[in-house]
């Protein structure tokens, strides 16, 4: 066998460095980190949207026949001024937003204030970080967008799988993000009203998703500037959004000159 065949043969992608969360591939891959942010791209769109007036998350949740309209699975409260959306695995999310709200009822326990959403992204990110260390375990296969209003004013966050997380005004995570990132970079504006800002992620879901019509896939949930209070939108009030988001996607692109 020639040097450059045996070559391949020892560094072949993937030979065996996906089996432990703890080995460096020959390249500088952790294999299971990148098969849980796979596991992300093929989750339902999450997006978040920061406003002037406040922050706007929203998820496409998929319901089966029977299933009740108000169960909503991809979409979580931390504390009064500060939710979640998640795509990938879910289940994995819950005992991610389990610790974040430990952590906001003890910061008001001891503090008699509201966690800043910052330290939450970053518990959540320390804790997917050391599940890309051990040994026994896997990565975390969901990510989260965390938004909410605090001392600082309207906030977003992502925390993924790798133990990253990033401040961001507008973001989408899940299956379609590349081209719904896209489009809000063409589309967010720092101006935006949070009612715009609530047409605006609805628009990012309608892109990608199959269901071009009607609203009971669609789960938008708000945080108020002034009140600092999480809320979810009621199905009319998302449908009236939706119209409106509807309307502007039917338009036909500019023509280039």
């Amino acid at each position: 066998m020639g040097k450059k065949e045996q070559g391949k043969k020892m560094f072949a992608p993937s030979a065996g460095y996906d089996r432990a969360i703890t080995i460096f591939s020959p390249d500088g891959r952790l294999y299971q980190v990148e098969y849980a942010l796979e596991t992300v791209r093929r989750g339902n769109l999450a997006v978040g949207v920061q406003a002037k007036q406040g922050v706007v998350l929203a998820v496409e949740e998929k319901q089966r026949k029977l299933q009740s309209a108000e169960s909503v699975i991809k979409m979580f409260q931390i504390d009064d001024h500060v939710g979640a959306v998640g795509a990938g695995y879910i289940p994995d999310a819950r005992i991610q937003v389990d610790n974040a709200r430990v952590l906001a009822q003890s910061n008001r326990l001891i503090y008699d204030e509201p966690v800043d959403i910052e330290a939450i992204a970053k518990r959540i990110a320390d804790m997917n970080q050391q599940y890309t260390q051990y040994a026994g375990v896997r990565p975390f296969g969901v990510s989260l967008i965390i938004a909410g209003v605090d001392g600082a004013g309207p906030v977003v966050y992502l925390a993924d799988p790798t133990g990253t997380y990033s401040g961001f005004h507008a973001i989408a995570i899940g299956q379609g993000s590349d081209q719904v990132n896209d489009y809000l970079e063409k589309s967010y504006s720092p101006d935006l009203t949070l009612d715009e800002a609530v047409t605006l992620a609805i628009e990012c879901i309608y892109l990608v998703s199959e269901d071009k019509s009607g609203t009971s896939h669609i789960k938008v949930a708000v945080v108020d500037a002034e009140t600092k209070k999480w809320r979810r939108l009621a199905e009319a009030e998302v449908g009236k959004s939706a119209a409106g988001a509807k309307t502007k996607s039917d338009k036909p692109p500019a023509k280039s000159s």
